[in-house]
């Protein structure tokens, strides 16, 4: 099998300082694995890599998208598997990186959407309920995947309901296990509650680096998808646009809601056996980049 890198973590944990570090010690590109990185103008709050910060090196899959278009794991999954088609073609090493778990796993392992139309049948048995309500029954089939979608995407929540009440889907979740990649998975973590300290400084350094006024343009503008908009970062300051929270009351939701983020990554990626987890050392980060690479020697150098 082709192998394939991914370097992934909780947000705020330091996965865009490493990853440039890997892909220039590999000489490869880096492949973006955060679900949405992919959209044009949402910069500050998804902590999107500066061209400064690329440091000359080439990222795919960033900025490929106008804030308004639509966006499924089945399309980032086709994209991504032609990138990394063309990046071995090339004779180099597919680096993924990003915190978005099931974009990661839908492309290094045998995940199969089903791209079937609704059963109207499903449809009209639900009708009467509210999107809470529907959405919370998902939540008894399946919360993780329950957790993946935002409760007023009604549509993605009956076809994931129909897909977990169907025969199907039992045996798609055989299959995704399967892994299609001779994958590197690191997990990079820290203690939790210095990673939280870590999230609410960096909310307080996005609003000093202009978020405030980025979320403004956007909300102005009606420039975000149902999809975006469930976006850390832009909508609790819509709340604060519509005036149904204070600006302090948004920016303490913005941190509540990243820390809440991050403990669902952990939880994602620590149940996995899989992972190899790479605790940061943030006092000497070279420490860390030397061990992350002694990891991918030995990977690459095995058969």
């Amino acid at each position: 099998m082709d192998k394939v890198i991914v370097i992934t973590g909780p947000t705020a944990v330091g996965k865009t300082k490493l990853s440039i570090s890997i892909a220039k010690y590999l000489n490869t590109d880096v492949i973006n694995s955060d679900a949405y990185q992919v959209y044009k103008k949402l910069n500050i709050a998804t902590a999107k890599i500066t061209k400064e910060e690329m440091e000359g090196v080439t990222h795919h899959l960033l900025d490929i998208l106008e804030p308004t278009e639509e966006f499924s794991v089945y399309d980032y999954q086709l994209l991504t598997r032609n990138k990394i088609s063309e990046m071995i073609n090339n004779h180099k090493t597919p680096l993924l990186v990003g915190g978005s778990g099931l974009y990661i796993d839908s492309v290094i392992k045998n995940y199969q959407f089903d791209e079937e139309k609704r059963d109207p049948k499903i449809e009209n048995k639900y009708k009467d309920l509210s999107n809470e309500e529907l959405h919370q029954i998902l939540v008894t089939l399946n919360k993780e995947k329950a957790e993946e979608i935002h409760f007023n995407n009604r549509k993605r929540v009956l076809r994931a309901i129909e897909l977990e009440l169907s025969d199907t889907n039992k045996e798609n979740r055989l299959k995704k296990n399967e892994n299609i990649y001779d994958s590197l998975v690191i997990f990079l973590y820290d203690d939790r509650e210095i990673l939280y300290e870590r999230i609410n400084k960096r909310v307080d350094q996005m609003i000093k680096n202009g978020l405030l006024e980025e979320a403004k343009y956007l909300y102005d503008h009606n420039l975000l998808s149902k999809t975006s908009k469930a976006t850390i970062g832009y909508k609790e300051l819509f709340l604060y646009f519509n005036n149904e929270i204070t600006l302090e009351e948004a920016i303490d939701l913005i941190k509540k809601n990243s820390r809440h983020y991050a403990k669902r990554q952990m939880t994602w990626f620590n149940n996995k056996d899989d992972v190899i987890k790479v605790k940061i050392n943030i006092n000497d980060f070279n420490q860390t980049i030397e061990e992350v690479k002694e990891l991918i020697n030995n990977f690459i150098k095995k058969h």
